[in-house]
């Protein structure tokens, strides 16, 4: 049964479970994706990524657990579904003699509406190439081609597989803005990517999985300051007393000059802090240059909780 309603998640997976053998892919995992909201999902390779979007999309069957895509099971409904989404892979899945625009509209014609394929030639940056054949595109003019496919139907759901891998910095802005023009009508967006930039940009919410589970998950700027040791850098003339620094800072933070000239406070860096910084340079009259507040990346917190070893 078709569920519409606003506040009916477009994705719920609970307690998702598949093997492959002796190996457990996915291990009791939960996610829900609420409607017209981004979520990247990242977790290193062999983490249980694909097999969960798999299973999503209906190409794959759940071990155990459940799995609602816009209210519907994408196993026993999957003929209703598949109307409803969009999928990009990354082989593309275009036939190889096909050229760029009849690919594109071959896949338009199975939509009830869909959305112009000249808009989205020219949107992604294929209008030169539309009579050249799949086999001659570029790699990344290829990855465009597959987003195009994607979201020609007007899906609720999009799934989005490694949109940028290949691109240069220009197109992967191109991308980076249908995207939000997605999200901003409405659509729903499941990503996974190995950008740690991109989700950082992208997503409204980051689920990061390893050995088949949850690690953690949150809005992007949830997971950077979580546990972060914010830091104040700042360059000014060298050998400062920090001592009366210090001591105007609140209890527990510290003041360094790691090396010549340049000062670091450590602590959590809020706006009083910093004026309390600023207002102390201004006594002892130095100018403080290149002041600024760094937290960790996303990348931080992955590498974090996942490793630095290089995974199959």
């Amino acid at each position: 049964m078709n569920d519409r309603r606003p506040n009916v998640p477009a994705l719920e997976v609970r307690g998702l479970v598949k093997t492959f053998g002796d190996r457990t892919a996915v291990d009791h995992l939960d996610l829900t994706i609420a409607r017209g909201e981004i979520l990247a999902l990242l977790g290193p390779n062999g983490a249980g990524k694909t097999t969960t979007v798999e299973i999503c999309e209906g190409f794959t069957a759940p071990d155990a657990g459940t799995v609602r895509v816009l209210g519907l099971d994408p196993v026993t409904d999957n003929d209703a579904l598949r109307r409803r989404i969009g999928v990009m892979l990354q082989g593309g899945g275009a036939y190889p003699g096909a050229r760029a625009e009849e690919m594109l509209r071959l896949v338009a014609a199975y939509s009830a509406d869909p959305i112009d394929p000249d808009f989205l030639l020219g949107a992604l940056g294929l209008d030169e190439v539309r009579r050249t054949p799949y086999r001659r595109l570029s790699g990344g003019q290829q990855q465009r081609l597959a987003l195009a496919c994607a979201v020609v139907g007007r899906p609720e759901l999009v799934f989005l597989d490694e949109p940028t891998a290949g691109l240069d910095a220009h197109a992967r802005l191109v991308v980076w803005e249908l995207i939000d023009r997605l999200r901003a009508d409405g659509v729903t967006v499941l990503l996974t990517t190995h950008l740690m930039d991109e989700a950082e940009e992208l997503a409204d919410q980051v689920v990061i999985i390893d050995h088949g589970r949850v690690v953690a998950c949150g809005t992007p700027a949830d997971l950077t300051s979580t546990g972060a040791e914010n830091e104040l850098r700042f360059t000014a003339p060298r050998g400062l007393d920090l001592t009366t620094l210090t001591l105007a800072l609140p209890e527990g933070y510290h003041c360094t000059e790691p090396t010549p000239g340049n000062y670091l406070v450590i602590g959590s860096i809020t706006p009083q802090v910093l004026a309390t910084v600023t207002a102390w340079c201004a006594r002892i009259n130095v100018l403080a240059t290149d002041l600024r507040v760094e937290t960790r990346s996303l990348e931080d917190v992955f590498l974090e909780l996942t490793g630095r070893a290089l995974r199959p």
